[in-house]
Protein backbone atom coordinates (compact mmCIF):
# COMPACT_ATOMS: atom_id res chain seq x y z
CA UNK A 1 0.00 0.00 0.00
CA UNK A 2 2.85 2.62 0.60
CA UNK A 3 4.11 1.67 -2.97
CA UNK A 4 4.37 5.47 -5.11
CA UNK A 5 6.24 5.81 -8.30
CA UNK A 6 7.13 8.91 -9.29
CA UNK A 7 7.06 10.30 -12.76
CA UNK A 8 7.24 14.12 -13.91
CA UNK A 9 3.35 14.26 -13.84
CA UNK A 10 2.86 13.64 -9.91
CA UNK A 11 2.83 10.35 -8.26
CA UNK A 12 1.05 6.98 -8.33
CA UNK A 13 0.27 4.51 -6.11
CA UNK A 14 -1.47 1.47 -5.43
CA UNK A 15 -4.12 2.15 -3.55
CA UNK A 16 -6.64 1.46 -5.64
CA UNK A 17 -5.76 -2.49 -5.47
CA UNK A 18 -6.29 -4.76 -3.19
CA UNK A 19 -5.57 -8.34 -2.04
CA UNK A 20 -7.34 -10.83 -5.15
CA UNK A 21 -8.43 -13.23 -2.27
CA UNK A 22 -10.84 -11.22 -1.72
CA UNK A 23 -14.43 -12.12 -3.17
CA UNK A 24 -16.15 -9.47 -4.67
CA UNK A 25 -12.99 -7.41 -5.08
CA UNK A 26 -13.42 -3.60 -6.09
CA UNK A 27 -10.97 -1.57 -7.84
CA UNK A 28 -10.53 2.30 -6.94
CA UNK A 29 -9.62 4.19 -9.90
CA UNK A 30 -10.19 7.49 -8.10
CA UNK A 31 -7.44 6.64 -5.15
CA UNK A 32 -4.83 8.51 -7.21
CA UNK A 33 -7.13 11.71 -7.35
CA UNK A 34 -6.41 14.04 -4.55
CA UNK A 35 -8.93 14.92 -2.20
CA UNK A 36 -11.39 11.83 -3.50
CA UNK A 37 -11.33 9.81 0.03
CA UNK A 38 -12.12 12.83 1.74
CA UNK A 39 -15.52 13.72 -0.80
CA UNK A 40 -17.40 11.52 0.99
CA UNK A 41 -17.88 9.62 4.61
CA UNK A 42 -19.64 6.59 3.85
CA UNK A 43 -17.11 3.55 3.61
CA UNK A 44 -17.36 -0.10 2.15
CA UNK A 45 -17.05 -2.83 4.43
CA UNK A 46 -16.34 -6.58 3.49
CA UNK A 47 -16.47 -8.96 6.26
CA UNK A 48 -16.29 -12.98 5.76
CA UNK A 49 -16.89 -14.20 1.90
CA UNK A 50 -19.07 -12.32 -0.03
CA UNK A 51 -21.26 -9.90 2.68
CA UNK A 52 -20.12 -6.79 2.80
CA UNK A 53 -22.00 -3.53 4.50
CA UNK A 54 -22.05 -0.24 3.93
CA UNK A 55 -21.09 2.73 6.81
CA UNK A 56 -20.64 6.23 8.16
CA UNK A 57 -17.32 7.64 9.22
CA UNK A 58 -18.31 10.00 11.48
CA UNK A 59 -15.56 10.05 13.52
CA UNK A 60 -13.39 11.30 10.84
CA UNK A 61 -10.91 8.85 10.65
CA UNK A 62 -8.14 8.44 8.33
CA UNK A 63 -9.01 5.58 6.26
CA UNK A 64 -7.44 3.61 3.22
CA UNK A 65 -8.32 0.78 1.69
CA UNK A 66 -7.42 -2.48 3.72
CA UNK A 67 -8.03 -1.09 6.84
CA UNK A 68 -9.69 -3.33 9.75
CA UNK A 69 -12.32 -1.68 11.72
CA UNK A 70 -14.71 -2.16 14.24
CA UNK A 71 -18.19 -0.84 13.08
CA UNK A 72 -21.42 -0.42 15.26
CA UNK A 73 -23.90 -3.98 15.12
CA UNK A 74 -26.79 -5.69 16.64
CA UNK A 75 -25.81 -6.28 19.33
CA UNK A 76 -21.93 -5.48 20.15
CA UNK A 77 -19.45 -4.83 17.25
CA UNK A 78 -18.34 -6.54 14.42
CA UNK A 79 -15.18 -6.74 12.60
CA UNK A 80 -14.69 -6.38 9.22
CA UNK A 81 -12.25 -5.14 6.22
CA UNK A 82 -12.38 -1.43 4.42
CA UNK A 83 -12.44 -2.34 0.72
CA UNK A 84 -14.08 1.29 -0.82
CA UNK A 85 -13.47 5.01 0.55
CA UNK A 86 -14.56 8.34 -1.40
CA UNK A 87 -16.51 9.54 -4.41
CA UNK A 88 -17.05 5.89 -5.26
CA UNK A 89 -18.82 4.70 -2.49
CA UNK A 90 -22.09 6.75 -2.99
CA UNK A 91 -22.15 4.83 -6.96
CA UNK A 92 -21.27 1.55 -5.51
CA UNK A 93 -24.58 1.88 -3.62
CA UNK A 94 -26.62 2.64 -6.30
CA UNK A 95 -25.14 -0.30 -8.20
CA UNK A 96 -26.22 -2.68 -5.29
CA UNK A 97 -29.81 -1.10 -4.91
CA UNK A 98 -29.10 0.44 -1.38
CA UNK A 99 -32.46 1.75 -0.19
CA UNK A 100 -31.50 5.61 0.68
CA UNK A 101 -34.21 5.39 3.58
CA UNK A 102 -32.08 3.06 5.29
CA UNK A 103 -30.27 3.86 7.99
CA UNK A 104 -26.61 3.66 8.13
CA UNK A 105 -24.80 2.96 10.95
CA UNK A 106 -21.08 4.07 11.76
CA UNK A 107 -17.35 3.41 12.23
CA UNK A 108 -15.98 2.81 15.71
CA UNK A 109 -12.02 2.54 15.39
CA UNK A 110 -9.66 0.94 14.12
CA UNK A 111 -9.18 -2.50 15.53
CA UNK A 112 -6.87 -3.19 18.34
CA UNK A 113 -5.01 -6.07 20.05
CA UNK A 114 -7.74 -7.09 22.33
CA UNK A 115 -10.67 -7.10 19.63
CA UNK A 116 -8.21 -8.84 17.19
CA UNK A 117 -8.28 -12.09 19.76
CA UNK A 118 -11.68 -11.98 20.33
CA UNK A 119 -12.47 -12.29 16.69
CA UNK A 120 -9.89 -15.50 15.63
CA UNK A 121 -11.46 -16.99 18.67
CA UNK A 122 -15.03 -16.78 16.99
CA UNK A 123 -13.61 -17.24 13.60
CA UNK A 124 -11.86 -20.93 14.77
CA UNK A 125 -16.11 -21.73 16.33
CA UNK A 126 -17.70 -21.46 12.77
CA UNK A 127 -16.84 -25.09 11.36
CA UNK A 128 -18.12 -27.26 14.27
CA UNK A 129 -20.82 -24.48 14.64
CA UNK A 130 -22.04 -25.75 10.98
CA UNK A 131 -21.51 -29.49 11.24
CA UNK A 132 -23.35 -29.67 15.14
CA UNK A 133 -26.13 -27.62 13.50
CA UNK A 134 -26.84 -29.74 10.46
CA UNK A 135 -27.18 -32.45 12.98
CA UNK A 136 -29.73 -30.49 15.08
CA UNK A 137 -31.54 -29.82 11.77
CA UNK A 138 -31.85 -33.03 10.58
CA UNK A 139 -32.69 -34.64 14.05
CA UNK A 140 -36.14 -32.14 13.62
CA UNK A 141 -36.73 -33.47 10.21
CA UNK A 142 -36.69 -30.29 8.23
CA UNK A 143 -35.69 -30.28 4.51
CA UNK A 144 -33.29 -27.60 4.52
CA UNK A 145 -29.40 -27.49 4.62
CA UNK A 146 -27.41 -25.38 6.72
CA UNK A 147 -24.37 -23.97 4.02
CA UNK A 148 -22.52 -21.79 6.45
CA UNK A 149 -21.93 -20.16 9.99
CA UNK A 150 -20.34 -16.67 10.49
CA UNK A 151 -20.07 -15.40 13.41
CA UNK A 152 -19.74 -11.77 14.56
CA UNK A 153 -16.77 -9.96 15.68
CA UNK A 154 -17.22 -9.80 19.30
CA UNK A 155 -18.93 -13.28 19.89
CA UNK A 156 -22.25 -12.45 20.50
CA UNK A 157 -24.04 -13.32 17.28
CA UNK A 158 -24.20 -15.94 15.03
CA UNK A 159 -25.32 -15.91 11.35
CA UNK A 160 -26.66 -19.53 9.73
CA UNK A 161 -26.69 -19.50 5.39
CA UNK A 162 -29.23 -22.11 4.86
CA UNK A 163 -30.68 -23.06 1.19
CA UNK A 164 -34.36 -25.04 1.02
CA UNK A 165 -36.83 -25.81 -1.75
CA UNK A 166 -39.40 -24.81 0.20
CA UNK A 167 -40.81 -22.56 3.05
CA UNK A 168 -39.09 -24.07 6.31
CA UNK A 169 -40.59 -23.33 10.12
CA UNK A 170 -37.31 -23.20 11.71
CA UNK A 171 -38.97 -21.54 14.77
CA UNK A 172 -38.13 -24.91 17.06
CA UNK A 173 -34.66 -25.22 15.00
CA UNK A 174 -33.34 -21.38 16.52
CA UNK A 175 -34.68 -22.64 20.25
CA UNK A 176 -32.17 -25.35 20.13
CA UNK A 177 -29.29 -23.65 18.89
CA UNK A 178 -29.37 -20.60 21.26
CA UNK A 179 -29.56 -23.24 23.97
CA UNK A 180 -26.70 -25.23 22.18
CA UNK A 181 -24.50 -22.38 21.45
CA UNK A 182 -25.47 -19.70 23.64
CA UNK A 183 -25.54 -16.63 21.16
CA UNK A 184 -27.60 -14.80 19.12
CA UNK A 185 -29.25 -16.47 16.40
CA UNK A 186 -29.95 -15.15 12.64
CA UNK A 187 -31.19 -17.16 9.85
CA UNK A 188 -30.91 -15.90 6.61
CA UNK A 189 -31.90 -18.11 3.54
CA UNK A 190 -29.96 -17.75 -0.20
CA UNK A 191 -30.11 -19.70 -3.15
CA UNK A 192 -27.76 -22.69 -4.64
CA UNK A 193 -25.65 -19.61 -6.74
CA UNK A 194 -24.95 -17.43 -3.68
CA UNK A 195 -23.93 -20.47 -2.02
CA UNK A 196 -21.12 -21.17 -4.73
CA UNK A 197 -19.67 -17.51 -4.80
CA UNK A 198 -19.85 -17.80 -0.98
CA UNK A 199 -17.64 -21.24 -1.00
CA UNK A 200 -15.85 -20.03 -4.06
CA UNK A 201 -13.58 -22.51 -6.83
CA UNK A 202 -12.85 -22.68 -10.42
CA UNK A 203 -15.01 -23.39 -13.46
CA UNK A 204 -14.44 -24.96 -16.52
CA UNK A 205 -13.11 -22.10 -18.22
CA UNK A 206 -10.35 -22.68 -16.05
CA UNK A 207 -10.64 -18.63 -14.09
CA UNK A 208 -12.17 -18.16 -10.27
CA UNK A 209 -16.34 -18.15 -10.43
CA UNK A 210 -17.93 -15.26 -11.68
CA UNK A 211 -20.58 -15.55 -8.61
CA UNK A 212 -17.62 -15.35 -6.17
CA UNK A 213 -15.33 -12.66 -8.02
CA UNK A 214 -18.05 -9.46 -9.36
CA UNK A 215 -21.65 -11.03 -9.80
CA UNK A 216 -23.61 -9.75 -7.47
CA UNK A 217 -27.35 -10.05 -9.28
CA UNK A 218 -28.41 -13.03 -10.51
CA UNK A 219 -30.37 -13.73 -13.10
CA UNK A 220 -32.54 -16.73 -14.19
CA UNK A 221 -30.93 -18.81 -16.96
CA UNK A 222 -33.32 -20.73 -19.44
CA UNK A 223 -32.16 -23.55 -21.95
CA UNK A 224 -33.44 -21.08 -24.59
CA UNK A 225 -30.28 -19.05 -24.48
CA UNK A 226 -27.97 -22.65 -24.75
CA UNK A 227 -30.53 -23.38 -28.09
CA UNK A 228 -30.11 -19.70 -29.49
CA UNK A 229 -26.18 -20.31 -29.13
CA UNK A 230 -26.65 -24.07 -31.02
CA UNK A 231 -25.05 -25.86 -27.60
CA UNK A 232 -25.83 -29.36 -26.91
CA UNK A 233 -28.47 -29.50 -24.47
CA UNK A 234 -26.37 -31.64 -22.18
CA UNK A 235 -27.05 -31.37 -18.43
CA UNK A 236 -23.82 -31.95 -17.22
CA UNK A 237 -22.18 -29.69 -19.41
CA UNK A 238 -24.71 -27.04 -19.27
CA UNK A 239 -24.82 -26.94 -15.28
CA UNK A 240 -22.15 -25.21 -13.26
CA UNK A 241 -20.75 -26.25 -9.69
CA UNK A 242 -24.12 -24.75 -7.69
CA UNK A 243 -25.98 -27.44 -10.02
CA UNK A 244 -27.84 -24.81 -11.89
CA UNK A 245 -27.46 -23.82 -15.61
CA UNK A 246 -24.41 -21.64 -15.90
CA UNK A 247 -24.43 -17.97 -15.73
CA UNK A 248 -22.25 -17.25 -18.24
CA UNK A 249 -24.52 -18.38 -21.35
CA UNK A 250 -26.57 -15.47 -20.85
CA UNK A 251 -23.38 -13.27 -21.90
CA UNK A 252 -23.36 -13.43 -25.45
CA UNK A 253 -27.15 -14.16 -26.13
CA UNK A 254 -27.66 -10.15 -27.36
CA UNK A 255 -25.12 -10.93 -30.17
CA UNK A 256 -26.70 -14.60 -30.77
CA UNK A 257 -30.08 -12.73 -31.59
CA UNK A 258 -28.50 -9.82 -33.55
CA UNK A 259 -26.47 -12.42 -35.82
CA UNK A 260 -29.64 -15.15 -36.54
CA UNK A 261 -31.63 -11.80 -38.14
CA UNK A 262 -29.23 -12.22 -40.71
CA UNK A 263 -29.90 -15.90 -41.82
CA UNK A 264 -32.89 -17.22 -43.22
CA UNK A 265 -35.02 -19.62 -41.37
CA UNK A 266 -33.96 -23.18 -41.29
CA UNK A 267 -37.75 -24.45 -42.60
CA UNK A 268 -36.73 -23.08 -46.31
CA UNK A 269 -35.75 -25.17 -48.38
CA UNK A 270 -33.80 -24.30 -51.79
CA UNK A 271 -34.17 -25.51 -55.21
CA UNK A 272 -31.73 -26.01 -58.08
CA UNK A 273 -31.19 -27.83 -61.11
CA UNK A 274 -29.24 -30.08 -58.97
CA UNK A 275 -32.02 -30.80 -56.58
CA UNK A 276 -33.59 -29.62 -53.47
CA UNK A 277 -31.30 -28.84 -50.59
CA UNK A 278 -32.43 -28.95 -46.98
CA UNK A 279 -30.89 -27.22 -43.72
CA UNK A 280 -28.34 -29.48 -41.78
CA UNK A 281 -26.77 -26.74 -39.43
CA UNK A 282 -25.28 -23.15 -39.35
CA UNK A 283 -22.43 -20.87 -37.74
CA UNK A 284 -24.03 -17.90 -36.45
CA UNK A 285 -20.90 -15.49 -35.91
CA UNK A 286 -19.24 -16.48 -39.39
CA UNK A 287 -22.70 -16.26 -41.17
CA UNK A 288 -22.40 -19.79 -42.98
CA UNK A 289 -25.09 -22.29 -43.79
CA UNK A 290 -24.46 -25.91 -44.61
CA UNK A 291 -27.28 -27.63 -46.69
CA UNK A 292 -27.62 -31.30 -47.25
CA UNK A 293 -29.74 -33.19 -49.73
CA UNK A 294 -31.31 -35.27 -47.66
CA UNK A 295 -33.15 -34.29 -44.05
CA UNK A 296 -32.33 -36.86 -41.72
CA UNK A 297 -28.30 -37.05 -42.47
CA UNK A 298 -25.66 -35.08 -43.77
CA UNK A 299 -25.20 -35.99 -47.53
CA UNK A 300 -23.44 -33.51 -50.63
CA UNK A 301 -23.12 -31.01 -47.93
CA UNK A 302 -22.84 -28.06 -49.58
CA UNK A 303 -21.52 -24.22 -47.21
CA UNK A 304 -22.31 -20.87 -48.37
CA UNK A 305 -23.12 -17.60 -47.09
CA UNK A 306 -26.34 -16.36 -45.56
CA UNK A 307 -26.33 -13.71 -48.38
CA UNK A 308 -26.07 -16.56 -50.94
CA UNK A 309 -28.94 -18.56 -49.41
CA UNK A 310 -31.19 -15.10 -49.67
CA UNK A 311 -29.94 -14.54 -53.19
CA UNK A 312 -31.03 -18.44 -54.03
CA UNK A 313 -34.59 -17.71 -52.10
CA UNK A 314 -35.48 -14.92 -54.37
CA UNK A 315 -34.91 -16.81 -57.47
CA UNK A 316 -36.84 -19.43 -56.56
CA UNK A 317 -39.73 -17.17 -55.51
CA UNK A 318 -39.45 -15.72 -59.53
CA UNK A 319 -39.43 -19.73 -60.54
CA UNK A 320 -35.73 -19.72 -61.40
CA UNK A 321 -33.49 -22.47 -59.98
CA UNK A 322 -29.44 -21.75 -59.94
CA UNK A 323 -27.12 -24.07 -61.38
CA UNK A 324 -25.66 -24.75 -58.07
CA UNK A 325 -25.57 -23.33 -54.05
CA UNK A 326 -22.12 -22.09 -55.15
CA UNK A 327 -21.27 -18.61 -56.30
CA UNK A 328 -19.55 -17.77 -59.44
CA UNK A 329 -16.01 -17.51 -57.84
CA UNK A 330 -14.20 -14.16 -59.82
CA UNK A 331 -10.36 -15.01 -59.54
CA UNK A 332 -8.71 -11.69 -58.31
CA UNK A 333 -5.67 -10.71 -59.84
CA UNK A 334 -2.53 -11.17 -57.49
CA UNK A 335 -0.84 -7.63 -56.37
CA UNK A 336 2.39 -7.48 -57.47
CA UNK A 337 3.99 -6.18 -53.52
CA UNK A 338 5.06 -3.15 -53.64
CA UNK A 339 8.57 -1.70 -52.08
CA UNK A 340 8.34 1.31 -51.16
CA UNK A 341 12.14 1.99 -49.89
CA UNK A 342 13.14 0.20 -52.80
CA UNK A 343 15.72 -1.85 -50.70
CA UNK A 344 15.09 -5.15 -52.09
CA UNK A 345 14.76 -4.05 -56.00
CA UNK A 346 18.26 -5.22 -57.97
CA UNK A 347 17.15 -3.14 -61.01
CA UNK A 348 17.17 0.08 -58.65
CA UNK A 349 20.58 1.37 -60.24
CA UNK A 350 19.24 0.70 -63.61
CA UNK A 351 16.43 2.94 -63.42
CA UNK A 352 18.67 5.96 -62.29
CA UNK A 353 21.32 5.09 -65.32
CA UNK A 354 18.35 4.83 -67.80
CA UNK A 355 17.50 8.41 -66.18
CA UNK A 356 20.85 9.81 -66.82
CA UNK A 357 21.10 8.17 -70.59
CA UNK A 358 17.57 10.19 -71.78
CA UNK A 359 19.26 13.32 -70.51
CA UNK A 360 22.54 12.98 -72.64
CA UNK A 361 20.48 11.72 -76.27
CA UNK A 362 19.00 14.89 -75.25
CA UNK A 363 21.38 17.18 -75.07
CA UNK A 364 23.09 15.71 -78.39
CA UNK A 365 19.77 16.12 -80.13
CA UNK A 366 20.01 19.89 -78.60
CA UNK A 367 23.70 20.16 -79.95
CA UNK A 368 22.75 18.92 -83.54
CA UNK A 369 19.70 21.13 -84.06
CA UNK A 370 21.82 23.98 -83.10
CA UNK A 371 24.45 23.19 -85.39
CA UNK A 372 21.62 22.87 -88.23
CA UNK A 373 20.52 25.92 -87.87
CA UNK A 374 23.59 27.86 -88.09
CA UNK A 375 24.81 26.38 -91.47
CA UNK A 376 21.00 27.47 -91.96
CA UNK A 377 21.80 31.22 -91.53
CA UNK A 378 25.18 31.21 -93.05
CA UNK A 379 23.42 30.06 -96.33
CA UNK A 380 20.78 32.19 -96.26
CA UNK A 381 21.54 35.51 -94.41
CA UNK A 382 18.38 37.53 -95.66
CA UNK A 383 16.21 35.17 -94.41
CA UNK A 384 18.07 35.25 -91.26
CA UNK A 385 17.49 39.15 -90.62
CA UNK A 386 13.28 39.00 -91.54
CA UNK A 387 13.57 36.06 -88.50
CA UNK A 388 15.20 38.24 -86.44
CA UNK A 389 13.20 41.29 -87.13
CA UNK A 390 9.93 39.16 -86.49
CA UNK A 391 11.08 37.83 -82.92
CA UNK A 392 11.88 41.70 -82.09
CA UNK A 393 8.21 42.75 -83.05
CA UNK A 394 6.96 39.47 -81.04
CA UNK A 395 9.43 40.59 -78.21
CA UNK A 396 7.85 44.41 -78.41
CA UNK A 397 4.12 42.61 -77.77
CA UNK A 398 4.88 40.75 -75.66
CA UNK A 399 6.67 43.05 -73.73
CA UNK A 400 3.74 45.72 -73.70
CA UNK A 401 1.59 42.70 -72.31
CA UNK A 402 3.28 42.62 -69.44
CA UNK A 403 3.67 46.07 -68.22
CA UNK A 404 -0.89 45.99 -69.06
CA UNK A 405 -0.33 42.55 -66.55
CA UNK A 406 2.20 44.18 -63.78
CA UNK A 407 0.19 47.15 -63.67
CA UNK A 408 -3.64 45.20 -63.21
CA UNK A 409 -1.68 43.03 -60.55
CA UNK A 410 -0.70 46.09 -58.49
CA UNK A 411 -4.25 47.31 -59.11
CA UNK A 412 -5.58 44.36 -57.23
CA UNK A 413 -3.06 44.38 -54.71
CA UNK A 414 -3.88 47.94 -53.18
CA UNK A 415 -7.32 46.60 -52.98
CA UNK A 416 -6.08 43.43 -50.34
CA UNK A 417 -7.65 44.45 -47.34
CA UNK A 418 -4.91 44.65 -44.32
CA UNK A 419 -6.10 40.74 -43.09
CA UNK A 420 -4.41 38.76 -45.78
CA UNK A 421 -0.98 40.86 -45.92
CA UNK A 422 0.55 37.84 -44.15
CA UNK A 423 -0.70 35.35 -46.56
CA UNK A 424 0.24 37.31 -49.85
CA UNK A 425 3.90 38.28 -48.45
CA UNK A 426 4.39 34.12 -48.35
CA UNK A 427 2.99 33.57 -51.32
CA UNK A 428 5.41 35.82 -52.93
CA UNK A 429 8.05 34.53 -50.85
CA UNK A 430 7.54 31.09 -52.24
CA UNK A 431 7.01 32.71 -56.04
CA UNK A 432 10.56 34.15 -55.27
CA UNK A 433 11.75 30.93 -54.48
CA UNK A 434 10.53 29.52 -57.69
CA UNK A 435 11.77 32.17 -60.04
CA UNK A 436 15.08 31.58 -58.58
CA UNK A 437 15.29 27.80 -59.18
CA UNK A 438 13.63 28.83 -62.48
CA UNK A 439 16.37 31.27 -63.46
CA UNK A 440 19.02 28.53 -61.77
CA UNK A 441 18.06 25.94 -64.23
CA UNK A 442 17.53 28.07 -67.26
CA UNK A 443 21.89 28.92 -66.84
CA UNK A 444 22.41 25.01 -66.80
CA UNK A 445 19.99 24.23 -69.79
CA UNK A 446 21.92 24.71 -73.01
CA UNK A 447 21.52 27.87 -75.23
CA UNK A 448 19.32 26.51 -78.12
CA UNK A 449 18.50 30.20 -79.34
CA UNK A 450 20.18 31.22 -82.59
CA UNK A 451 23.33 33.62 -82.16
CA UNK A 452 22.46 36.57 -84.35
CA UNK A 453 25.72 37.46 -86.37
CA UNK A 454 26.73 40.49 -88.27
CA UNK A 455 26.99 38.53 -91.45
CA UNK A 456 26.06 41.61 -93.71
CA UNK A 457 28.35 42.13 -96.59
CA UNK A 458 30.95 44.87 -96.22
CA UNK A 459 29.44 47.59 -98.62
CA UNK A 460 26.10 47.52 -96.70
CA UNK A 461 27.62 48.47 -93.51
CA UNK A 462 29.53 51.00 -94.84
Amino acid sequence: MDYKLHNGSGKLCCKGCSRQDNKLNTYDWLADIPGSSDESDLVEIQFKNTRKGYYRNSNGLKLEKGDVVAVESTPGHDIGTVTLTGRLVPLQMQKTGFKPNTEIKRVYRKVKAVDIEKFEEAKAKEHDTMIRSRQIAANLNLNMKIGDVEYQGDGNKAIFYYIADERVDFRQLIKVLAETFRVRIEMKQIGARQEAGRIGGIGPCGRELCCATWMTNFVSVSTSAARLQDISLNPQKLAGQCAKLKCCMNYEVDCYVEAQKRLPSREIELETKDGTFYFFKADILRNEISYSTDKNFAANLVTISGRRAFEVINLNRKGIKPDNLHESEKKPEPQKPVDLVEQESLTRFDKRKSGNENKNTKRNDNGNRNKQENRNRNENPNRNNNEVANRNEGGNRNESRRRVEIKNKNENINKVSIENTNKSTNENYKGSEGGNANRNRRRKRPNNRPQQRDDKPQSEKE
